[in-house]
Order: structure tokens, then C-alpha cells, then sequence
């Protein structure tokens, strides 16, 4: 074999070998965040480790909303077998209401609060997410 096809044939070893290496580190990366959200359920289940950032997705419970000095707001998010309070600071999305399904991006301190930085609203009247589908179905007997 010439030079010339020697470092071709080294190029796309190399090439090759760096690719699988960046999937298989892409995929090691993305295993404990593939869930788009975890329930509050999920989060006594598992034993969420405090101050590890994750999305927390329920339905805001009906009269659990309050309202703190400045933009402050503290709320039970349910999936109506656990609930976990949620402190937010911040201006909330037009869509967010008590009743209404919203994913929190935020931390979990020591006593078990939610502390969100972030609250993403549902976008239309019909939409709940499938896992909480099933938890109500489940807990109505359906």
C-alpha cells in the first residue's frame, strides 16, 4: 500500500472512531434527561437528588395559588396522587391558571420546595400530558 492510501485509510479510521465516540457520548448524555418532565410522584418515587436541575410537569391544584410580595407566587403542583409546592419569581405565562397544566424548570431544595426559574404553560384548552391521562384515568377507575 502507497502513502497516499495509508493516511486515507487513517483518516477515516479516525474519522469514524470520533464519530461513534461523540454518539455514544451524546447518548450517555441525554439517558437521565429523556423524560421531558417528572412528576411529582416520579420525584418521592426516585428520590430526586436536591439542587439537580429537572422539569417537574403537573396540574396546578384549584385554590393552592398564592401570591407573595413583589412577582413571587408559591402553588401545589399535583398529578392527583402526590403534590409539591412551587415557589416562582417572575412574570407568569397568559396561560397559566389554577387547574391548568404547566412544566416548572427549577430545583428541589432540602425540605422538598420546588424552587422554579421558569414556568412553561400548556398551549391549548384540550391538552393534558399523557402520563397525567393515565394517572387520572387510573385513579377514576376508567
Amino acid at each position: 500500500m502507497n502513502s497516499v492510501r495509508k493516511r486515507r485509510l487513517l483518516f477515516v479510521i479516525l474519522l469514524s472512531g470520533s464519530s461513534l465516540l461523540a454518539v455514544f457520548l451524546v447518548i450517555c448524555a441525554l439517558r437521565q434527561n429523556i423524560n421531558f418532565f417528572f412528576t411529582p410522584s416520579q420525584v418521592v418515587a426516585e428520590g430526586t437528588r436536591k439542587g439537580v436541575r429537572i422539569r417537574l410537569g403537573g396540574m396546578v391544584e384549584k385554590g393552592s395559588l398564592t401570591r407573595k410580595e413583589g412577582l413571587q407566587i408559591q402553588f401545589q403542583l399535583t398529578d392527583f396522587m402526590h403534590q409539591m409546592t412551587v415557589i416562582y419569581s417572575g412574570i407568569l405565562p397568559d396561560l397559566f391558571r389554577e387547574g391548568q397544566g404547566v412544566v416548572a424548570l427549577g430545583y428541589l431544595t432540602e425540605d422538598n420546595v420546588f424552587l422554579a426559574d421558569e414556568i412553561l404553560a400548556k398551549h391549548d384548552e384540550n391538552y393534558m400530558p399523557p402520563e397525567l391521562v393515565k394517572m387520572v384515568k387510573s385513579k377514576n377507575g376508567l
